[in-house]
């Protein structure tokens, strides 16, 4: 399977140039079998959500989540990313989507907010974990601050790789790189890590969007600093190889997660 990961550089709260801008990358990039975006990849990071968040059904019918629908389909490939959604309840989400070409649509909600900067006040967290399977390919779906606590996404024999969406600060760079390479090490596992580049109001960002293979080399990474591209390869029959002649999962702890 083809993994494309398309490190942007998002525009503040300008949904429509920022699907334009994504729309005009993908034009130009060889067919593959999935896009992976940044974390609120339509708007930038926003700690307050009520500016720029889009409402969920809206949002299905003509907005970020509309477009992704039309793009998975046009190309026919699957596409996610997270956005910052208004919920029926009135509540926010950090959401994460999985839109495959026919239009099915899986969901993650953020589970760690990020204290320390105050997402925790606005967001509601999920309580979920979500596996999609596309294409003989198991994904866990995770968002940024989700990195830092490896128990959540402790592999329980359930995937084959992780998605990290995140708009990840430039003077943490180096914890992003360790850690994705440590979650492909210690689940065995394909890690793909999609960050953004450029500035926004509070921080600026390095991007580091890479694919880590289950021993954890790279196989496919962007540029540092500029909006790029880059596509890589799950290898199912290596990965399979791999867990057979090496079975550490075997010797994993069992445990029930109670969020």
């Amino acid at each position: 399977m083809k993994v494309t990961i398309l490190q942007t550089d998002i525009s503040w709260g300008n949904t429509t140039l920022n699907q334009f801008s994504v729309e005009s990358i993908i034009e130009k990039l060889p067919q593959t079998d999935m896009y992976v975006l940044p974390e609120m990849w339509s708007t930038g990071f926003a700690i307050v959500p009520s500016a720029i968040a889009e409402d969920e059904e809206e949002s299905l019918r003509h907005g970020s989540l509309a477009w992704m629908k039309k793009m998975a389909e046009k190309t026919d490939a699957a596409i996610c990313g997270s956005l910052a959604v208004r919920l029926n309840d009135g509540t926010y989400a950090n959401r994460m989507y999985f839109i495959y070409p026919n239009g099915k649509t899986n969901s993650y909600s953020k589970r760690h907010l990020f204290s320390p900067g105050g997402e925790d006040r606005s967001y509601k967290a999920g309580k979920e974990r979500c596996i999609v399977k596309f294409r003989g390919v198991r994904f866990l779906l995770q968002i940024c601050y989700d990195l830092r606590f490896p128990v959540w996404s402790r592999n329980q024999g359930d995937y084959d790789a992780i998605i990290y969406v995140a708009n990840w600060p430039a003077p943490r760079h180096d914890v992003w790189t360790t850690l994705l390479r440590a979650r492909a090490l210690e689940n065995q596992c394909y890690v793909i890590g999609v960050n953004r580049t450029g500035d926004d109001e509070a921080c600026t960002y390095k991007g580091g969007s890479v694919i880590i293979t289950p021993y954890g080399k790279i196989a496919a990474q962007c540029n540092d600093n500029i909006e790029d591209s880059a596509t890589g390869e799950i290898d199912m029959v290596m990965l399979d190889k791999f867990r057979v002649s090496f079975p550490v999962h075997n010797d994993r702890d069992l445990f029930i997660l109670n969020p």
